[in-house]
């Protein structure tokens, strides 16, 4: 690749001030005198587009946390940090919630490592040895939040944390803080849109944090405007529309019958789940038709352990697939995780449901089930179980997470849409815990091929 010539930062400055003082004319004019290299350099200059928030704060600060909504910039800070630091600083690690989160966004993304760097500083990715080697001499280290026992042992100078929110076990935060331990200021960017966890409301108020926010309309002249109006009217008048384009920590919804605080009492880190279960199940909670505008496809994997105890162990729920698409995804769940039978409401399709998903597998066991009555009253017994203890997750699942805590008396009158992964998740739980079943010994958890569940 040719090398591009870096321009001073203080020529764009002059170039600023002056295009910002003529008239269009005389605009035009000064624009033609900047070559053309010039002008493809002003990619890189990050002085020359950044806002204030994108930008490193002063002060001995050890945590520099972004809060900030989709699309607002978070990314490009962080990798700009990124950047900066490896020219002076031989060990700048970063950590993704996922392995190709980290691939696909952090490194070789739109707003990635490699895309803002200029030739002449942009490092040699080594994928398969998950690291970028500087031409400065030092070296990033890639890990991913899934994996909390890579992070063991490892030591940062430097370091990125992206989406932190969307980690899904807690233990790779604290191993990661763990090993920011070298060098005589050893600091990390956080880049992530809020969610109302612990790990984000502790570094909030942590004296070592610089808390920087911004909204996903800073960054409107970036965006394509129909992700804007999209956006604006899918979230407007909608609480999560302050967390995902405001970044804001909401509180919790008034009546709502999980909280936060309940959902993450009851969270166990991968490693400390148990190694297998009594029975799994695989819930489903079929859309009424398909399309990209369509409900979502709950799908929900749910186990049991032989002390009673219920855990909720992935999330796979898609939107926009046909009903072969998604029934195909709800028989590779089955297979992977050895569920014991597959548990579908069949409010919608009947029996038509069965036949979509044993298409290719006549012997899949799956049970349906149909809802007599609206979605608070199903959830109330299990959002009980929750309160006792019961039940727990896996790691995070925000998307499914938020659904919980959307769910108050009025849901059924006030709210568009239907939370699927809810549902799915509701299903499973009262299926494991017997929940409808009838009080007679012997029989709890005990289903006939087809049942109504209140």
């Amino acid at each position: 690749m040719a090398t591009r010539p870096r321009v001073p930062a203080s020529i764009f400055a002059a170039t600023l001030e002056a295009l910002a003082a003529t008239d269009p004319a005389e605009r035009a004019r000064l624009v033609a005198q900047i070559t053309d290299q010039e002008k493809e350099s002003f990619w890189y200059e990050w002085s020359f587009w950044r806002r204030g928030d994108q930008h490193p704060p002063p002060g001995d600060w050890i945590y520099w946390l972004i809060l900030a909504g989709r699309g607002s910039g978070k990314t490009r800070a962080g990798a700009e940090a990124v950047r900066r630091w490896a020219q002076d600083f031989p060990i700048v690690n970063l950590i993704g919630p996922t392995h190709d989160d980290v691939a696909d966004v952090m490194v070789t993304g739109e707003s990635g490592v490699l895309r803002n760097c200029p030739p002449t500083e942009r490092p040699i990715y080594r994928r398969t040895r998950a690291r970028l080697d500087w031409p400065s001499g030092a070296v990033s280290l890639l890990f991913s939040a899934e994996e909390p026992d890579r992070l063991r042992g490892k030591q940062h100078m430097k370091l990125w944390c992206d989406e932190l929110a969307a980690w899904r076990d807690p233990e790779a935060f604290e191993q990661a803080l763990l090993g920011l331990r070298l060098g005589d200021r050893p600091q990390a960017v956080i880049t992530t849109t809020p969610r109302p966890i612990r790990m984000i409301k502790q570094l909030t108020v942590d004296r070592d944090t610089h808390v920087t926010r911004a909204t996903t309309f800073r960054n409107k002249r970036f965006l394509a405007p129909a992700f804007i109006k999209r956006i604006t009217e899918r979230y407007k008048g909608r609480a999560i529309g302050r967390q995902e384009l405001y970044a804001e920590i909401l509180e919790e919804t008034p009546g709502a019958l999980w909280t936060a605080e309940i959902i993450e009492r009851q969270r166990v880190a991968p490693d400390k789940a148990p190694e297998s279960y009594a029975e799994i199940v695989v819930a489903v909670d079929p859309p009424a038709s398909s399309g990209a505008k369509a409900d979502e496809c709950g799908i929900v994997v749910v186990a049991k352990s032989a002390n009673g105890h219920v855990f909720a162990l992935a999330d796979l729920s898609s939107q926009g697939e046909t009903p072969g698409q998604w029934s195909e995804r709800v028989r590779s769940a089955y297979r992977n995780f050895r569920a014991n039978r597959v548990v579908a409401e069949a409010n919608m399709g009947g029996n038509m449901v069965r036949q979509v998903l044993c298409e290719g597998d006549h012997n899949l066991p799956v049970k349906l089930v149909h809802a007599t009555r609206g979605k608070y009253v199903r959830a109330e017994p299990v959002a009980a179980a929750y309160d006792r203890g019961v039940v727990h997750h896996v790691g995070v699942f925000e998307r499914l997470e938020e659904q919980l805590r959307s769910l108050t008396p009025g849901f059924d009158r006030a709210v568009s849409g239907s939370p699927d992964r809810a549902d799915a998740l509701v299903w499973a739980v009262t299926d494991l815990l017997g929940l409808n079943a009838r009080e007679t010994p012997g029989m709890l958890g005990f289903y006939a091929a087809e049942t109504k569940i209140p």
